[in-house]
């Protein structure tokens, strides 16, 4: 391995293998991929069931063979690649620490980085679940792990909490591999998967989903032997006498992920809280030259079709830097407005040109609604949506004309229609 590289992308998951490929076929050949677990791919390994690539190949892939596409056409560029490579550290001079057991500790200078570090997902810990600490309760996605890859099935009466797409599948998974999966329960009084994942995952097996419900004690001493589940007020308290209980031996926690953002924090970066990823123009830079941020790090998707489109704009744009250098910008900031959550990219350069893709999410399940994007006062863009859901990104473009005239903030909106 060198001492110095044209991009460094941290992380060789989807994101990462996109951004990669994009940016050699913008102009870069000089990249290096690091990747600290064995194999490139990332979360897509264990992600046995199909439904990956869509949007994007026009058929129906499971996660392995998503991500062979993408790794197949990284060793066609003899990109460089270091697995089982963790970086330790991240500099705002773009200066990359990491760490194997090849040549222990050491530095990596980057013209440009990449940030593509996925997510992990939020612990038992998080929630303040009473019980005491029994074998039996693990994440969705250490359940996913060892079903799919190890070969271990973690129990046999299971009750889910949360109704995030990784723990629907797993719900599906668990009931094909001869499991009882009792009930799913959602804190928030609408589901936070897609559509078609509660439909192919829940009530194709007839699997129960509790909206407005949440785990309030976890019984047992050395394995679990039951859970109470309670129906919530709208202030997510637990209501008296709702609640259930139910005889099992595993708890799956399906409730959030949280972008792996720390390396993005010690380079000084700015974050959205709303997002808890990198503050991004539209070419996924981030406040530091030279640094872009894409993927899951970036935003928590829910198609990899959408975090190889975003990778593949990280990566151009990586490239375009190191051959053109940096550009001054004129900068529109975008923010969100009534019944949004959040939106990105959060800034806009003007002087960059072509249209710009907004990506964002509602805080609500709404019907017959219209969203919008203004300007002083005027509507830039529209869409009308007959069902606009948190479970599942929305989108609206931005044409290069309308933002040749913007002056002011743009403000993304949803209302109801009457």
């Amino acid at each position: 391995m060198k001492k110095n590289y044209d991009i460094v992308i941290i992380g060789g998951g989807p994101a990462g293998l996109a951004a990669a490929v994009a940016a050699y076929d913008n102009g870069v050949k000089d990249i290096l991929i690091l990747e600290r677990e064995e194999r490139l791919g990332g979360i897509l390994n264990q992600c046995i069931h199909n439904g990956f690539g869509l949007t994007r190949f026009k058929e129906s892939l499971s996660g392995p063979e998503y991500a062979a596409r993408f790794i197949d056409e990284v060793q066609k560029r003899q990109i460089e690649v270091c697995t089982q490579t963790t970086v330790l550290a991240l500099s705002k001079e773009k200066q990359v620490t990491v760490i194997n057991s090849a040549q222990g500790v050491f530095t990596v200078q980057a013209k440009s980085v990449v940030l593509a570090m996925g997510c992990r997902e939020r612990s038992r810990g998080a929630l303040n679940v009473a019980g005491s600490r029994p074998a039996g309760i693990y994440s969705a996605g250490t359940a996913q792990k060892y079903v799919n890859i190890k070969g271990y099935l973690p129990g046999k009466r299971v009750v889910i909490l949360g109704s995030g797409d990784i723990g629907l599948i797993m719900a599906r998974r668990m009931t094909l591999e001869g499991a009882k999966v009792l009930a799913v329960c959602e804190i928030m009084p609408y589901s936070s998967g897609l559509k078609r994942n509660i439909a192919q995952c829940l009530d194709d097996f007839g699997i129960p989903l509790y909206l407005s419900h949440t785990i309030t004690k976890i019984e047992g001493e050395k394995r679990v032997t039951g859970v109470v589940v309670s129906k919530v007020d709208e202030n997510k308290r637990p209501i008296a006498g709702t609640e259930m209980h139910f005889d099992c031996d595993t708890v799956l926690f399906s409730v959030g992920l949280i972008p792996e953002n720390e390396l993005t924090k010690m380079a000084g970066i700015e974050l959205s809280p709303k997002t808890r990823g990198a503050v991004v123009y539209q070419n996924r830079e981030t406040d530091t030259d030279g640094v872009f941020a894409c993927g899951n790090v970036l935003q928590v998707h829910d198609l990899v079709d959408f975090v190889s489109e975003e990778a593949e704009i990280a990566g151009k744009a990586a490239a375009q830097y190191v051959l053109n250098g940096a550009k001054v910008r004129e900068e529109i900031s975008v923010n969100t407005g009534n019944n949004i959550s959040y939106v990105l990219p959060q800034k806009i350069d003007r002087n960059a040109g072509g249209q710009v893709k907004l990506f964002f999410r509602v805080t609500n399940t709404f019907k017959n609604c219209t969203i919008t994007a203004t300007s002083g006062g005027e509507v830039i863009a529209k869409r009308k949506k007959r069902i606009a859901v948190p479970g599942e990104m929305e989108t609206l473009l931005l044409t290069e004309k309308t933002l040749a005239g913007i002056n002011d903030e743009i403000v993304v909106s949803l209302e109801v229609d009457e």
